[in-house]
C-alpha cells in the first residue's frame, strides 16, 4: 500500500517515513503542498497524511485540490492547532479522519489501519479472513488454516494488496505502483517471484493455486481456494 506524507518539519517527515516502512508501507514524501500536488497527480496512492500548517500551498487547499481532481482515497489531517474550528474546516474540506501533533505512532498506525480497511470496505476489524487465509492488517500477520506464515516485507506488501482488491483482478503495472516508491528500480520479474513464493508459502502440497495468473491481464486471488 502507498501513503502520502506531507509534512513540512524534516524530523517528523523522516520520523514518519522510516516508522512506515518498517510496517510495510510504501512510502512517498514532500516538505510542501505544491510537491504533495504534484506527487498526488502523478502516482496512484492509498492514503494522504497531510500537515495543515504547509508553506505555500496549505493542507486546506491541497485537500481540496486532490477532491476537486476525483482522488478519493483516505486523507488523514495532522495539525499542531486544538482548536475544533481548525478540525472541522479540514474535515469539510474532504479529509478523513485528523490527528493533533503531538502523537503516539501506534495511535497513527491504528487510524491509517482503520481508513485503508474501510476504503475497501472491511472496516470492522484488522483481520480479514479469506477462506482458510487470515490476515492482520494491525500485526501484518498471516496465517494459513490457523498455522502462521512468514512472508519478507514485499510478499506481504504483495498479498495484502491482493486480499484488500480481491474481488478484482490487479495488473502488474498497478500492483508494482502501489509497491514501490518512485525512485525504487522496478523489475515486473521481480514481481513474479514474489507471486510465485507466496503461492509456495500459503499452499506447500500445491493442491490449488492461491493466486491466478490472468495471462495479458494481472493477478487475483483465486476465488475457489479463498
Amino acid at each position: 500500500m502507498k501513503i502520502l506524507v506531507v509534512e513540512d518539519e524534516p524530523r517528523l517527515r523522516q520520523q514518519l517515513r522510516v516508522q512506515l516502512n518498517q510496517r510495510g508501507y510504501s512510502v512517498e514524501a514532500a516538505a510542501d503542498g505544491e510537491d504533495g500536488l504534484y506527487i498526488a497527480t502523478e502516482y496512484p496512492l492509498d492514503l494522504a497524511i497531510v500537515d495543515l500548517g504547509l508553506p505555500g500551498l496549505s493542507g486546506i487547499d491541497l485537500i481540496r485540490r486532490l477532491r476537486a481532481q476525483g482522488r478519493d482515497y483516505p486523507v488523514l489531517i495532522l495539525t499542531a492547532r486544538g482548536e475544533w474550528q481548525d478540525k472541522v474546516e479540514g474535515l469539510e474540506a474532504g479529509a478523513d479522519d485528523y490527528l493533533v501533533k503531538p502523537f503516539h505512532v501506534e495511535e497513527l498506525l491504528a487510524r491509517l489501519n482503520a481508513l485503508l480497511r474501510r476504503a475497501v470496505g472491511h472496516a470492522a476489524t484488522p483481520v480479514i479472513e479469506c477462506g482458510p487465509l487470515s490476515l492482520d492488517t494491525a500485526r501484518k500477520g498471516v496465517r494459513v488454516n490457523g498455522a502462521p506464515v512468514t512472508l519478507t516485507a514485499y510478499e506481504y506488501r504483495v498479498l495484502e494488496y491482493l486480499v484488500l482488491h480481491r474481488d478484482k483482478v490487479v495488473s502488474k503495472a498497478e500492483l508494482t505502483e502501489h509497491l514501490y516508491e518512485q525512485d525504487f528500480d522496478r523489475d515486473s520479474n521481480v514481481l513474479e517471484v514474489f507471486v510465485r513464493r507466496l503461492r509456495k508459502k500459503l499452499d506447500p502440497e500445491g493442491a490449488l493455486s492461491p493466486i491466478l495468473t490472468l495471462r495479458g491481464q494481472g493477478y487475483r486471488l483465486n476465488p475457489e481456494w479463498t
